[in-house]
């Protein structure tokens, strides 16, 4: 049996993957599994010991069909969803696919204040798709594998690893409210992120001096995860690395603005330490959110009050 797992980007959402390429290789007996993603999300599966072969889009999708087509699968399972998928999977005849739930329309209906009802988390939708061939959870959580990169020099001995990015404008706190969340903590702090994130990183190192260690634009996605490996706790925004986190089973104070883990993406821990490795930070009680299933650069209504608002005295609490 070979069966391909479709999942373009990004990271977050391939990390939430991982359980379905654990079990599926783990559940069926001589499976073999292929993973298609972009060429810049490959590093986040290429250490993964249940992928026997990750393929990379680097053109057209009608160029990767040609490829796949050579691979005679047994079926796709599509957790992407999208239209290039939906295509893919139009070129590759005769394979059977699964698709997994979206919920669109509930994501729809909790912006528009229709429904309280939160969207299942998408790591259980994702194993939908292979419960057919009687694949079932196992507990375990997410994985992410760490290659041979080195550990950043320079760490402190106990600190907390901060993920300051975010991909849209609302999942990230404003400046000010970042100065006087980390000058509340009691450890030093490391700052991570891409290197969109760098300029505000270097003016909170500047601002906070010794008790920040600006890591931001310097390190691999491997590198990363290695200090988020060594802190004590990850404090993040809405992020992959919230989420390679929860595979690390770190301990996690996640701050969300204007989306909500209502919308099934929270982090995902084992079974075992569901509910006791996590803490949700948000202000609750806004009538104006979630205000959008993605994000916008800035609030749409001007006054931010879902990130300027936030109470930290429970982050301490937690620490």
């Amino acid at each position: 049996m070979k069966i391909l797992i479709l999942r373009f980007s990004s990271i977050g959402d391939i990390v939430l993957t991982t359980p379905v390429v654990r079990c599926l290789k783990q559940q069926l007996p001589e499976v073999e599994i292929h993973y298609a993603t972009k060429p810049q999300y490959a590093g986040i599966l290429e250490d993964n010991p249940h992928i026997d072969k990750v393929i990379t889009l680097e053109g057209s999708v009608s160029s990767l069909a040609k490829l796949l087509r050579n691979e005679t699968y047994t079926a796709v399972v599509d957790l992407h969803a999208n239209l290039r998928t939906r295509l893919l999977r139009t070129l590759l005849p005769g394979v059977p696919f699964q698709v997994f739930r979206k919920q669109n329309l509930r994501k729809w209906m909790l912006v528009k204040k229709l429904t309280r009802k939160p969207c299942e988390h998408v790591v259980l939708r994702y194993l939908e798709t292979v419960k057919k061939w009687g694949v079932t959870y196992d507990g375990r959580g997410l994985d992410f594998f760490m290659s041979d990169a080195h550990t950043p020099d320079g760490l402190p001995v106990d600190f907390i690893a901060y993920a300051i990015g975010g991909t849209w404008g609302t999942k990230r706190m404003p400046e000010d409210k970042m100065l006087e969340l980390i000058t509340r903590l009691n450890k030093p702090v490391v700052l991570l992120g891409d290197k969109n994130d760098s300029v505000l990183a270097n003016r909170l190192s500047d601002s906070l001096n010794a008790k920040v260690v600006n890591l931001c634009g310097q390190l691999s996605l491997q590198q990363s995860a290695r200090v988020i490996d060594k802190a004590s706790h990850l404090i993040s925004h809405d992020t992959g690395l919230m989420h390679i986190g929860a595979a690390l089973n770190k301990h996690i104070i996640s701050i969300w603005g204007n989306t909500t883990p209502d919308f099934g993406m929270g982090p995902f821990f084992p079974s075992e330490h569901n509910g006791d490795r996590d803490l949700i930070v948000e202000v609750e009680g806004l009538a104006c959110r979630p205000c959008s299933k993605i994000g916008f650069n800035a609030c749409p209504r001007g006054h931010f009050t879902c990130m300027n608002n936030q109470d930290f005295s429970q982050i301490g609490a937690k620490i």
